[in-house]
């Protein structure tokens, strides 16, 4: 009996294209492009069964540089092309590459949709508060007060906040990490490409050109352990450099930052971290805190089980076929009244 040759084991390099990297140097893209690598090659997924899907931006280069399948789209839009090839394509694994501009701006609406229907797909959004591509502009993350080239003045819009976005439109996957959190970031990469359903991840990414330190409360190793808790199934809430804070529910079912062994706080106190959990409020909750009032949170937030829009959508397609067989769309398309417009 022939003994068929094995497949050669896939190392991250083997993931990247020959496309020189552009993007400008000291970009949290270069960080988030050599994570991904690292999670699929971890994976061992065929590069002939990854798409990568983008819509306009810096970080929707991202598809150039990945010896995969690839899709540079319209601003917004990658989503829908995502939708539609997930469904054609179901063996696939299709991720999303956008910005905070171009999902939460004109893609909103097709970033909320996808989420609700909970397409098998991954959507990573790159959030560095700005927009980078057309040399900085207000962003709907960014900060109210902020001042750019488009409001002098400063901001005067609320800002979205993505994972609430995504929480609101009841994701099963939601993670936040953060560009230079390298082991943090490939190790959520991965569990958001294993998740079945929707799985959306907000990667706070630096833009050193044109919003440089927008998130240097969690990059300063100084004030990491204050000011960003890690959240780990199982584990209670803590942080500080010792671990001796933590979070609780206080009277008013509100979250309050504590200190351990003050006031009669000790760790049965602390709420233990569940991404299972169906209902959706803890994770919205802990999505509301926010550097400097509370520590802000990285990790998986939520991780459930919904049912998945395109292997509906095949189950349907199916059923039609079988319940009124012999179908032909260009017959139908001829039927009835037609007219030519000249």
């Amino acid at each position: 009996m022939a003994i068929a040759p094995q497949e050669p084991k896939l190392t991250p390099k083997d993931y990247g294209s020959e496309q020189d990297v552009r993007w400008c140097p000291g970009c949290g893209d270069y960080s988030i492009l050599t994570q991904m690598k690292k999670a699929l090659a971890n994976m061992q997924i065929p590069k002939k069964d990854i798409a990568f899907i983008s819509g306009i931006g810096c970080s929707s280069r991202f598809p150039y540089y990945m010896d995969t399948y690839g899709l540079h789209s319209i601003h917004g839009r990658a989503p829908a092309f995502a939708t539609g090839l997930k469904i054609m394509r179901p063996e696939l694994h299709v991720f999303v590459i956008t910005g905070d501009g171009d999902a939460l701006s004109i893609g909103g609406n097709h970033l909320i949709h996808a989420i609700r229907r909970n397409v098998d797909i991954t959507i990573l959004l790159f959030n560095n508060r700005i927009y980078g591509l057309t040399k900085g502009q207000y962003s709907p993350t960014s900060e109210c007060g902020k001042k750019t080239k488009s409001t002098p003045y400063g901001s005067v819009d609320n800002p979205l906040h993505p994972l609430r976005i995504a929480l609101g439109a009841e994701a099963s996957f939601v993670a936040r990490s953060v560009d230079v959190y390298t082991k943090h970031l490939a190790e959520t990469l991965e569990a958001a490409a294993r998740h079945k359903g929707t799985s959306f991840v907000e990667i706070l990414q630096n833009c050193n050109i044109f919003n440089d330190g927008a998130w240097e409360w969690a990059t300063d190793r100084k004030l990491k352990s204050d000011t960003v808790m890690e959240l780990e199934d199982g584990q209670p809430m803590r942080f500080g450099k010792d671990g001796e804070k933590g979070i609780r529910l206080n009277a008013d079912h509100e979250l309050e930052a504590v200190v351990i062994g003050e006031n009669g706080v000790s760790e049965s106190d602390l709420l233990v971290h569940d991404s299972t959990r169906q209902d959706p409020t803890r994770a919205y909750m802990l999505s509301g805190m926010n550097y400097p009032e509370f520590p802000a949170p990285v990790g998986i937030f939520r991780q459930v089980h919904r049912p998945i829009y395109d292997e509906d959508v095949r189950v349907q397609v199916e059923k039609a076929q079988q319940d009124k067989p012999g179908g032909d769309l260009k017959a139908l398309l001829h039927s009835g009244e037609t007219w030519v417009v000249n």
